[in-house]
């Protein structure tokens, strides 16, 4: 470690103090002597694909581990995480959204690549996902256009005001992206100049775009409703868009809405985990599908442990991982499961400041907040639309306007242009929030026009609910000999690790 004598000056021009110097390209030279190795391992399991990664450690690696697997449409079904000193070791149980390995050569690849880009120098190139997104070099939407970034109180018609404004100042939207939580709104739309279809640089249109934007949403905010508008040009590490949904969201303080989320006590989510790993997924606890959260301080490790258990869906450990990041806490060792439509997560956390234990009860409260808005941020409410046609200037605005005035409001979108077609899904709800009559849908289907492919669908939830299996008496017994010590939260990982330890011997060697 370069170690070296500095010199700080007080406020007061007192004496000289001394600490340690820490050279910037300490890591990055670590880095470079052990670049990451990752192992893509489709024999050891039957139904999943598994991920092994053995790195150097430094913050935010375990966030871009698991960026990259959730961009790909990947679903991660189980994740083993351990740190040992500066080292990092990862196993990933991962199948595409339809429940199949990881069999094509090209997303063995990009994955491989992705990991150790930095060091190599040699980026991945293009890969689709298998619902057919194109994810690589070429489709950084981030870093490559304009984007407008706001928070606001949700209500029907936002998205259309606003994608109606964007397409009156002669720009077009190339994606956008909108999520809804406790009646607060985040979007992120990418917008490039109608007349050339390039990101827009100049300062004074950047600067007027924004004043409409936020004249439009201050139009219909109360007199003491928070909002936040911000237009900004391109420029390249800009944070991934959902994980930026995320800050956006944190900073707009929507985890404070309601009331504290139910206390969890550590050893009934120890009962409840037993209980699951032994009757499969069907909870019969009171603890129910509710998304909850514990933490409990394990003072002999200078941890503090986390356990979130919630409904199961893509990106959730994505979710939870880019919360713990954000609010800089390391995470050091990590034991994540599905059981059919609900999922476990074990955490233990120190924070960057070198404070081991969360030992405040308004820390504690404000981290369970922000898990808890993580995991329901991005949960599906209402009826799906799924959208395809030939883009054109104002396609946005038109279809967004169809939905408001036939009184649906917006819960999340997702929307982008791949070439000359436009492509999105909308989750919509009436006024309310409630069910959608289906002679409103009719009206959509038919203002919309039939140029444009609207598939609507009831939202299935995630996964599809299979009738569980019960276990052999053998392997019953085995279960209950597993269980039984295992109602510390300590030991549960700690077994894990260590058989997660030898795992990686062929790997490292």
């Amino acid at each position: 470690m370069a170690l070296q004598r500095t010199e700080k000056r007080g406020m007061e021009g007192g004496g000289a103090s001394y600490g340690p110097y820490f050279d910037p390209d300490y890591d990055s030279l670590i880095e470079r002597i052990h670049p990451p190795r990752v192992c893509v391992d489709n024999e050891t399991c039957e139904d999943c694909t598994l991920v092994k990664v053995d790195s150097a450690n430094r913050h935010g690696i375990l966030l871009d581990m698991v960026q990259v697997l959730s961009e790909l449409d990947l679903v991660i079904s189980k994740s083993y995480i351990s740190s040992d000193g500066g080292w990092l070791m990862d196993v990933f149980h991962v199948t595409d959204h339809l429940g199949r390995k990881l069999a094509e050569p090209t997303l063995i690849r990009y994955i491989q690549k992705s990991l150790v880009v930095e060091r190599s120098g040699a980026g991945p190139g293009e890969v689709r996902t298998c619902l057919g997104k194109l994810v690589g070099p070429g489709h950084r939407l981030a870093s490559e256009h304009t984007a407008l970034e706001l928070t606001a109180a949700d209500r029907p018609g936002l998205l259309s005001e606003i994608s109606a404004v964007v397409t009156a100042l002669a720009c077009y939207v190339v994606a956008v992206h909108v999520w809804t939580h406790k009646q607060r709104a985040a979007c992120i739309a990418y917008v490039a100049d109608r007349s050339t279809g390039r990101a827009i640089t100049d300062a004074a249109r950047l600067a007027h775009i924004q004043d409409q934007v936020d004249s439009v949403v201050w139009a219909h905010q109360g007199p003491c409703e928070r909002r936040w508008v911000r237009v900004f040009g391109p420029f390249p590490g800009r944070v991934h868009t959902e994980r930026r949904l995320h800050q956006l969201m944190r900073e707009d303080r929507d985890y404070e809405a309601g009331p504290p989320p139910p206390p969890a006590e550590a050893d009934q989510f120890a009962a409840a985990n037993i209980e699951v790993r032994r009757n499969g997924w069907l909870p019969s606890s009171s603890m129910g599908m509710e998304t909850r959260v514990s933490i409990d301080s394990w003072m002999e490790r200078g941890y503090s442990v986390v356990n979130v258990r919630s409904r199961d869906r893509p990106k959730l450990l994505f979710d939870t991982v880019c919360t713990l990041t954000d609010m800089q806490y390391l995470v050091f060792h990590a034991a994540v499961s599905s059981h059919g439509p609900l999922a476990l997560q074990e955490y233990y956390i120190r924070h960057m400041d070198g404070c081991t234990i969360l030992d405040t009860e308004s820390e504690r409260q404000r981290v369970t907040r922000c898990l808890v808005a993580a995991v329901e941020r991005r949960v599906s409410h209402g009826l799906r639309l799924d959208l395809c046609t030939r883009n054109r200037p104002g396609l946005l605005s038109d279809v967004t306007r169809v939905l408001r005035e036939n009184g649906l409001s917006l819960t999340r979108a997702e929307c982008a242009t791949r070439g000359e077609t436009a492509v999105g899904t909308f989750y919509v709800t009436d006024a309310y929030g409630g069910g959608v009559d289906p002679e409103r849908m009719v009206a959509v289907r038919r203002e919309i026009g039939g140029s444009v492919s609207l598939e609507i669908k009831e939202n299935p939830g995630w996964p599809p609910i299979k009738k569980s299996k019960d276990p052999s008496p053998k392997r019953r017994n085995r279960s209950l000999e597993e269980d039984r010590p295992k109602v510390s939260l300590g030991s549960l990982l700690w077994s894990r690790i260590e058989r997660l330890s030898s795992n990686f011997g062929s790997i490292r060697s």
